[in-house]
């Protein structure tokens, strides 16, 4: 059984349908590679900087360390401390008798962690899709392969294990690869929702606490 007979022989269809499974197969484990480095490292960089923070000794000291950090805490922390600069500049004003101190840091808070929790959906998408779609290309790519294999046995007039076990059998290879591209795709998705929702929880948690603390002495260390 030789694949490259079929890209030689097959026609337009199947041979597109093996090119398919093949890009998703290489997105597949291209975004397995992105998606399993990316949250290593968040994981890591959100730990290092919630310890500097906590350790810090106010919060212009955190924000000095933090500035060029990565780590999604730190853009939590960024955004609070604007929000918190911003509304006691203007108490006095239309925004402090809009809102209160807790509403606006909550709404500053809240859109900076809805942000950070998309990009930790990147690539999900994708790993989805070809975890529900490759099995079902596959299976197409082994029907319409039999399929013409059947019709030529038909014009050759005779039927032998020769010329029925070759072209069925590079047939069938569409399901094998269908199924190479959707398992990994499924596995990762899995693993990396588990991951994902583990992070969420830790930044929920970490907003929560920054929140608190914002709230109640952030003006005391000379934020202003």
């Amino acid at each position: 059984m030789n694949l490259m007979h079929t890209f030689e022989q097959g026609d337009a269809i199947l041979v597109s349908v093996f090119l398919s499974l093949i890009l998703m197969s290489v997105l597949t484990w291209y975004f397995i590679v992105l998606r399993g480095w990316r949250a290593w490292q968040t994981m890591r960089h959100n730990r290092r900087a919630e310890a500097q923070l906590w350790e810090a000794g106010s919060w212009k000291e955190a924000e000095g360390q933090l500035a060029d950090c990565p780590a999604p805490v730190s853009a939590l922390l960024r955004d609070g401390l604007v929000a918190l600069r911003k509304y006691q500049q203007h108490s006095s004003s239309s925004l402090g008798q809009a809102c209160s101190l807790d509403d606006y840091l909550t709404r500053a808070l809240r859109k900076r962690l809805s942000q950070e929790q998309q990009r930790l959906e990147g690539g999900m998408t994708v790993l989805a899709t070809i975890g529900s779609t490759a099995p079902f290309i596959g299976l197409f790519g082994t029907v319409w392969g039999i399929y013409h294999a059947l019709v030529n046995i038909g014009v050759q007039g005779q039927v032998s294990i020769a010329t029925v076990s070759g072209p069925i059998g590079e047939a069938l290879v569409a399901t094998a690869a269908g199924l190479a591209a959707a398992i990994p795709a499924v596995l990762a998705y899995n693993t990396f929702t588990r991951l994902n929702r583990v992070i969420n929880q830790e930044m929920d948690h970490f907003t929560h606490d920054l929140h608190a603390h914002l709230l109640t002495d952030g003006g005391n260390d000379g934020v202003r």
